[in-house]
C-alpha cells in the first residue's frame, strides 16, 4: 500500500518553542506523533551508518566517551562552517526523511502530527494535510534554549536566527497555537484545536 490514507498535520515551531510538551498533549488524546528531532537522533545512534561516517570526516574526537555522539563538537565544528553543515546534512537528511516516512506510514490514529524543528526548511510541509504553528514569544524561546542546552545567551540567539523566524513560519500556518509556557492552558487550546482539525479533516 504505497498510498498514505492518515492526514498528516505538521507541528512547526522553532527550537525551544515546546513542540514535544504540545505532541504529549495530543498524544493523551490518541493522536499519534512522529518527532523528527527523536528520529534525527536515532540516526545517528552508535552503529549506525551515519554516525560512522561522521566519525570518519572529524575523528573520534566527536564521540563521547560512551561512544554516541557529541553533538556540542559537532554544532561547534558545523556552526560557522557552511560546506560542513551541507555535507552533514547531505548524510543526514535523507536517513531521516526515510524513517519518519516509515513512522508516519505505521501511525493508526485519526491523523497523525509530524513534529519538525525545520517543516518548512526541509519542504516537509508539502507532504501535510494541515500545519499547526507555535507562535512563541522569542524572550521564552531564548530562556528554555539556555537552561535546556546549557548554552550562553548569545549561542542560543545563534541557534534561533539560523532557523525560520516566527513570523515567516505563522505566515504559512493554518492554525496557530500559542505558547507562553502554561501547561493547564495548553491542554485547553490543544483539546480545542483537535477539534477543529477533525472538522478539518
Amino acid at each position: 500500500m504505497t498510498d498514505h490514507t492518515i492526514p498528516i498535520i505538521g507541528l512547526a515551531g522553532g527550537i525551544g518553542s515546546g513542540k514535544s510538551t504540545i505532541a504529549k498533549c495530543f498524544n493523551e488524546l490518541g493522536i499519534q506523533s512522529v518527532d523528527a528531532d527523536d528520529v534525527a537522533r536515532s540516526v545517528v545512534l552508535p552503529g549506525s551508518y551515519c554516525l560512522k561516517q561522521i566519525e570518519q570526516r572529524y575523528g573520534s574526537q566527536i564521540l563521547s566517551n560512551d561512544g554516541t555522539l557529541n553533538r556540542r563538537a559537532l554544532r561547534e565544528i558545523i556552526f560557522d562552517a557552511p560546506l560542513e553543515r551541507s555535507w552533514l546534512e547531505s548524510l543526514t537528511h535523507p536517513a531521516i526523511r526515510n524513517e519518519v516516512a516509515a513512522q508516519l506510514h505505521a501511525a493508526t490514529s485519526e491523523y497523525v502530527l509530524l513534529v519538525h524543528p525545520l517543516l518548512f526548511e526541509t519542504k516537509q510541509d508539502a507532504i501535510c494535510k494541515k500545519v499547526i504553528v507555535i507562535d512563541v514569544p522569542k524572550t521564552v524561546q531564548i530562556q528554555r534554549v539556555i537552561n535546556r542546552d546549557q548554552v550562553d545567551k548569545e549561542s542560543a540567539q545563534k541557534i534561533i536566527s539560523a532557523q525560520l523566524s516566527n513570523s515567516e513560519r505563522l505566515m504559512k500556518a493554518d492554525f496557530i497555537l500559542e505558547n507562553a509556557g502554561n501547561l493547564n492552558d495548553m491542554n485547553a487550546k490543544v483539546l480545542k484545536l483537535h477539534q477543529k482539525i477533525l472538522e478539518s479533516l
